[in-house]
């Protein structure tokens, strides 16, 4: 009876008798990313993606297509604008045996949104001291300045660093780069820095044409973007994955139109040649894709598409055991 005469005055003040809930407690953002690594299982081998950072590169800068049809593919990909954030990637390999590095990263040679390769190795649980071999796709520096730590000294002192004879040659060459226009000796310059304390050490050893650098490692020619430019193809247990390095700087323009070439494309024309060759190996292949401005964690496949391709990225899972 008291209840009922309680909750007629209640309703009649428009007061509930529902205890009131405890306020929450705030939650600011987070504003940080996660780490930037991902693994994948390639056989016995593990493979983890690091992220280096990102650069906004100009879009201007590609050619063999009117600006109109790059905007065309951009918007198509959501990513309208004249300027679209590109990843930079490196690939560390567990063999079980030997953790080999692909590529390092830009440092900071190109400004503060890049050169997280060493944070990221660390959060995935290695340490820069660990890496036994570092294999360089090309001597640019967004792929070699990251050899050296903030102080000039070699970020990974026990590590041996092979890149290929053509462009150990072409850009550590003083006389090369003074032939070179004003805008690119700086390359030519950033790329010496890199070298010259694994150098001294007797640690960058030159290779050439499709070798073999390590049990399931085997170099790809597709020089082009720079004279030495190469792919690795790693292969463990039937499975596969081809490491691009720089075939593909704009996912949305250049695997719907791989004639697109970039300023940064030391010979063009031969530099297309590679990225078709690349892609149609992969496509025919079914082979898994990894490259280095690939939107992280650049690994994915390749398809046809009418007369191009298409990029399908992975999925992410967890490492299952086999």
């Amino acid at each position: 009876m008291i209840r009922r005469s309680l909750t007629a005055i209640a309703v009649a003040l428009g007061v509930s008798l529902i205890p009131a809930a405890p306020a929450c407690a705030e939650a600011p953002p987070v504003k940080t990313q996660v780490p930037g690594y991902y693994r994948m299982a390639l056989g016995e081998l593990e493979v983890t993606a690091l992220y280096d950072g990102y650069i906004d590169l100009d879009t201007k800068i590609l050619s063999n297509a009117s600006p109109a049809e790059v905007q065309r593919l951009l918007t198509r990909m959501f990513l309208a604008g004249q300027k679209v954030q590109t990843a930079v990637n490196a690939f560390l390999i567990n063999t079980g045996g030997k953790l080999i590095l692909v590529d390092t990263g830009a440092a900071k040679a190109f400004g503060p949104t890049l050169g997280f390769i060493g944070d990221n190795l660390k959060a995935a649980g290695y340490s820069p001291e660990q890496v036994d071999v570092v294999l360089l796709t090309h001597l640019h520096a967004d792929h070699a300045a990251g050899l050296l730590n903030a102080e000039g000294k070699p970020l990974f002192p026990n590590a041996e660093v092979r890149v290929t004879q053509a462009d150990s040659d072409f850009w550590l060459s003083e006389e090369i780069a003074a032939k070179a226009p004003e805008g690119f000796r700086p390359f030519f310059q950033m790329a010496r820095t890199a070298a010259t304390p694994y150098q001294a050490a007797g640690k960058w050893k030159t290779f050439s044409g499709t070798a073999e650098l390590a049990p399931g490692i085997r170099a790809v020619d597709a020089h082009g973007h720079t004279p030495g430019h190469t792919a690795y193809l790693i292969e463990s247990k039937g499975e596969r994955l081809l490491i691009v390095g720089d075939a593909v700087h704009s996912h949305a323009v250049q695997f719907a139109r791989p004639e697109v070439a970039i300023e940064f494309d030391s010979d063009k024309k031969q530099a297309v040649m590679a990225r078709k060759k690349l892609f149609a190996f992969a496509a025919k292949e079914k082979l898994a894709v990894a490259g280095m401005h690939l939107p992280f964690p650049g690994i994915g496949h390749v398809r046809t598409e009418g007369k191009g391709y298409a990029w399908v990225p992975v999925e992410f899972s967890p490492i299952r055991s086999k």
